[in-house]
């Protein structure tokens, strides 16, 4: 079967691009007008390119997939109108796609993973735990009720102006996060993990956030310097931070591991977590969801980082499932439309919470989890 043509809403010419905004807009994160006309300008570029890199032609095409939900609307149009004009132009079947769901079964382009399996999305847009049942068929477990991991860490890289750091110039604020950490000592600060009281997969960061704000305006009362100015133990917070996030997300994974076996929605002798998104290639997380998973005698699987972070390759994969399976392939796009935001799969985080699961204390040999 001809390969399909798919790409995601930031095409990967514009990525440098992407990056340089984010430094000039000191980890404000993205500016959604200026992505929109980057994409306008880029976006023929990068399809001509892929598709003289792969040698095939428009006319060979199986199917056009696009990325249509969720993401910033303003990407999502410019897409979605330029892959609606080529599946018209040349009669193609057009296969819309969720952009968590691209994540979420990235890992089976590389992987021979089976379904169902647990998969948790990390990125600066989304924290979600879900069970995969299908291609199209998802059970959400648990979200985040406020902001996402990668934003928060974001937000704190900025607080902390890491930008001005010299070991982290030119790093996104995660990265800068990480990088600082594995330098710090966490046990200098300690910032207690969100929702402890509430047995549900739901996640919350923006708290966590706030705790974090006001333990470096205390810092800088004590140091001495205005805002802007790099803290002394800057190193120390950043472990700190980074630790509370991953406890976090470890603790309401672990519960989501019991709440699929106990329910028998996950079988005990096969069960597999999948990691992906952008914070995924987070080695310090990574390790943690490791060691989690083997605890538990779950199989771990990560996408490589390239294919963690918001990629064309997972959408293109993405559409490639549907078409084999026959799933979402339309041959007609009336009334197709972009959807900002769009939920994954049936919520059934109401039975998680009703189970009112207790997560039992990390083991000794994951005690460094242990907040």
């Amino acid at each position: 079967m001809t390969p399909a043509l798919l790409w995601w809403m930031m095409p990967a010419a514009c990525w440098e691009k992407r990056c340089t905004v984010r430094r000039k807009s000191m980890y404000s994160g993205i500016i959604p007008v200026v992505a929109q006309q980057l994409h306008r300008e880029n976006i023929e570029r990068v399809v001509t390119e892929a598709l003289g890199v792969s040698g095939v032609s428009v006319p060979e095409l199986a199917a056009i997939a696009t990325t249509v939900k969720p993401g910033l609307a303003l990407s999502l149009e410019v897409g979605l109108r330029y892959s609606l004009n080529l599946v018209n132009k040349y009669q193609k079947p057009f296969i819309p796609i969720h952009h968590m769901e691209a994540h979420a079964l990235t890992v089976r382009l590389i992987h021979h993973v089976e379904f169902p399996f647990l998969v948790l999305l990390l990125s600066g847009g989304h924290c979600i735990l879900a069970v995969a049942q299908g291609v199209s068929d998802f059970l959400l477990l648990g979200q985040s009720i406020d902001i996402a991991p990668g934003d928060m860490l974001d937000k704190v890289a900025r607080r902390l102006s890491l930008r001005k750091h010299p070991e982290c110039h030119g790093m996104a604020g995660g990265k800068a996060i990480e990088h600082l950490a594995q330098t710090g000592n966490q046990q200098q600060h300690k910032f207690r993990p969100p929702l402890q009281h509430y047995r549900n997969c739901d996640f919350s960061f923006a708290g966590l956030q706030s705790l974090v704000n006001k333990a470096i305006i205390q810092k800088e009362k004590e140091e001495g310097i205005q805002e802007g100015e790099i803290l002394s133990c800057v190193k120390d917070i950043a472990a700190a931070v980074q630790h509370a996030v991953a406890v976090h997300i470890i603790q309401r994974t672990y519960r989501a591991m019991l709440f699929c076996i106990k329910n028998s929605i996950l079988s005990s002798n096969n069960a597999t977590l999948v990691v992906s998104g952008g914070v995924a290639s987070n080695q310090y997380i990574r390790k943690g969801l490791q060691t989690l998973a083997d605890t538990n005698d779950f199989a771990f699987l990560c996408p490589p980082p390239r294919l963690c972070t918001d990629n064309g390759v997972m959408i293109a994969w993405n559409g490639i499932e549907r078409l084999r399976a026959g799933l979402g392939v339309l041959h007609c796009t009336d009334g197709i439309r972009y959807e900002p935001k769009a939920p994954l799969g049936i919520d059934i985080s109401k039975r998680v919470e009703e189970d009112s699961i207790k997560v039992p204390k990390l083991k000794k040999k994951i005690g460094w989890l242990a907040s």
